[in-house]
């Protein structure tokens, strides 16, 4: 249990290798010396997109939503406070399709709001629809 994890920091997105038996001990980036896990999803772009879910060896749970979305704003607290929940085992992340049409375009994201579970830089579960806090925790540990 002391292999170390590849984590990307969520503020200057440097990746960080920790041991898997320090992760819920609230571990520092080594670059910018914040918190690794801020019980927040991370906001991502195409700039730091594939970063999050290529370097990551930590299951990513990206929020693919419109700011014009009514579902997406309705689910945008919950989705915060599953963050809370599953951090260190999950890192939590938004992307804003309509700030970056080319991704949600990519991933093929037809509906938002859009759950989308990475591992290994890969998707391995997919969910449509606004979902409360209770929802988005069994539905990921269901998946994981």
């Amino acid at each position: 249990m002391n292999d170390p994890l590849h984590l990307v920091c969520p503020h200057c997105h440097a990746v960080n290798r920790v041991p898997a038996a320090k992760l819920g001990h609230g571990p520092n980036c080594g670059h910018c010396h914040r918190p690794l896990f801020t019980g927040h999803p991370v906001e991502l772009n195409a700039a730091t997109f594939a970063q999050h879910i290529g370097r990551n060896d930590i299951p990513v749970l990206v929020d693919f939503w419109a700011p014009w979305c009514g579902p997406c704003k309705m689910m945008a607290p919950y989705f915060v406070q599953a963050a809370g929940l599953l951090e260190p085992q999950v890192r939590l992340a938004k992307l804003d399709t309509q700030a970056e049409p080319g991704l949600g375009s990519e991933h093929g994201i037809l509906s938002i709001p859009t759950l989308a579970l990475f591992q290994g830089g890969r998707e391995v579960a997919r969910q449509a629809g606004a979902m409360g806090t209770r929802d988005i925790v069994a539905w990921t540990r269901s998946r994981l």
